[in-house]
């Protein structure tokens, strides 16, 4: 990841914007201010920012409406943070197209982890079109997936599933990593859904007496097998 990632705050409490500013650069991030939802979309047209922090309640415009859009023409990592934390407040910033919602008050190592975390997802783009591992490839541009030859039909959940942990394989993805990558962040703590879609997939990639390509970790989540 980019240590100067460059990161757009968009909050109009000044103790909060002075406090974002300090914990992004101290995380070595390069932090961007904004105090209105206007001037955060001029900005990041200027200066093309790699994440976005927006606050939900702006003085001009709302963080969804920022949301919105930016999106019709960015596809950098959104945050949005806010002090409202009802279910509706959350399902509106993430279909406006925000990436993962914090609540106020918030700890630092949190925000910068989540942050960390949509960077390194939004960057991880396959740096090979197929990736292969004892018998099993994974064609990530075509979408197709062949064991020993023979093409086995995935739902496109199954795939985007078998496709984050293929990219980051060999490391340890977390069941929240998981569920916000494939699901998207309302759905972070649904490890029975993520449970039911590893054992489907499973059963599907994994010949009875061949190799196991999805390791467990209990209680922690999954890794592709090197």
């Amino acid at each position: 990841m980019n240590a100067k990632a460059l990161v757009l705050v968009c909050d109009d409490e000044p103790q909060i914007l002075r406090a974002l500013r300090v914990i992004l650069r101290d995380a070595g991030f390069e932090p961007l201010p904004a105090e209105e939802g206007e001037e955060a979309l001029d900005l990041s047209a200027v200066r093309h920012p790699d994440a976005a922090i927006i606050d939900l309640l702006l003085p001009d415009i709302d963080g969804v409406e920022v949301c919105r859009r930016l999106r019709e023409w960015s596809q950098m990592p959104i945050i949005v943070l806010s002090a409202v934390g009802e279910e509706d407040a959350k399902v509106r910033a993430l279909a406006a197209g925000a990436d993962d919602y914090v609540t106020k008050p918030f700890g630092p190592r949190e925000l910068v982890a989540r942050l960390e975390a949509v960077l390194r997802r939004a960057g991880a783009e396959p740096a090979e079109p197929v990736i292969r591992a004892e018998g099993l490839e994974i064609d990530l541009g075509a979408r197709l997936v062949r064991r020993d030859g023979q093409e086995l039909h995935l739902t496109p959940t199954e795939f985007e599933l078998l496709g984050v942990l293929a990219r980051n394989r060999g490391r340890l993805m977390t069941h929240r990593d998981l569920l916000r990558s494939v699901w998207g962040a309302a759905y972070t703590d649904d490890t029975q859904v993520l449970r039911a879609h590893v054992a489907n997939l499973r059963r599907k990639i994994e010949p009875p007496d061949g190799p196991r390509y999805i390791q467990t970790d209990p209680r922690v989540g999954y890794r592709f097998a090197a």
